[in-house]
């Protein structure tokens, strides 16, 4: 059972302690949070940076597709664009990932054998995290038994909101015992958690559980990932690793389509992390349409014209 940093393990030591740990974190000044957020979002990025961003993000991106009409066809032709983003361009980046539901996870790891593309599956009854322990870490051992190299769940944002937070922390650790080798991304849906104080408490309550990333969102409500929530996650794992020399990932998810969204969240990493983040071991776009607007911008810089959507597939 992993168990949290020693520098923090008097804070997990009871519901009480946990509760004085996370209420004593210090409030978010949520104007100076939008303010910085916003600053940095309007910094120019010029060529020869650009196409190296461009690159960086898409192979950040862990390209997905989370449906109820999901088919094998569509993860194995999802897999296909993952490895060969533009099949014109061989020197295009690979993708992260392919994230998938746990009953696709096992043609994923099939389609994408020997690529060194890793397969994502959601899990812990993903998007609404509705269900009893015992089912959701059954989902768990699901998508590991089938080949998945990381697991996202989502947390029981019912039980944070109403203060227990050591369900919360405990339901983690328990998904993350089951993970095995499969690095653990711990979703807190943000755009649910109401408050930029809840988004630092559950970033904190992530990380001391042994989240091996921290994720926004699920992309399945109407806000999602935010420069502002996304800048307020990286500080947490910065001051994180400070104080534990415990490195965690950081992974927006949903809302971004654009390849000028894209560079702006690269830039918060930049700016407020650092450098140590500007890698796909760290750093995640969870996305679906984004790869496609990358790949055209990719081609305008490369050829001077831009080729439009018919020149991309659509998944």
């Amino acid at each position: 059972m992993p168990t949290t940093a020693p520098a923090f393990a008097d804070a997990t030591a009871s519901d009480s302690a946990l509760r004085r740990f996370l209420h004593g974190l210090p409030g978010v000044d949520a104007v100076g949070l939008e303010a910085r957020a916003a600053s940095l979002g309007t910094r120019s990025i010029k060529t020869t940076a650009k196409a190296y961003a461009i690159d960086l993000a898409i192979s950040m991106i862990d390209l997905t597709t989370l449906e109820g009409s999901d088919t094998p066809g569509k993860v194995r032709a999802l897999a296909a664009k993952a490895v060969h983003p533009d099949p014109t361009d061989r020197t295009t980046p690979r993708t992260a990932a392919v994230c998938v539901y746990p009953d696709m996870a096992e043609t994923a790891v099939a389609a994408l054998a020997g690529s060194g593309v890793k397969v994502a599956s959601v899990a812990t009854a993903f998007p609404a995290g509705r269900a009893a322990l015992d089912v959701k870490l059954a989902d768990v051992r699901d998508a590991v038994a089938a080949g998945a190299d990381e697991i996202d769940m989502v947390i029981d944002r019912g039980a944070f909101l109403s203060g227990r937070y050591l369900k919360v922390y405990e339901e983690i650790l328990a998904v993350k015992a089951e993970c095995g080798r499969a690095r653990l991304k711990v979703i807190f849906e943000t755009g649910e958690l109401s408050t930029y104080d809840n988004i630092r408490r559950a970033s904190w309550l992530g990380m001391l559980a042994g989240a091996d990333f921290i994720k926004t969102s699920t992309g399945k409500v109407g806000v999602n990932a935010t420069p502002a929530n996304t800048l307020l996650m990286l500080e947490a794992v910065r001051d994180f690793r400070a104080q534990t020399g415990v490195q965690i990932g950081v992974k927006p998810a949903g809302g971004i389509r654009t390849s000028k969204d894209a560079l702006k969240f690269l830039v918060l990493v930049n700016e407020t992390a650092g450098e140590d983040w500007l890698d796909n071991h760290w750093f995640r776009f969870g996305a679906s349409s984004l790869l496609n607007d990358l790949l055209m911008q990719r081609q305008k810089l490369s050829t001077g014209r831009y080729s439009g959507p018919d020149y991309v597939t659509v998944d």
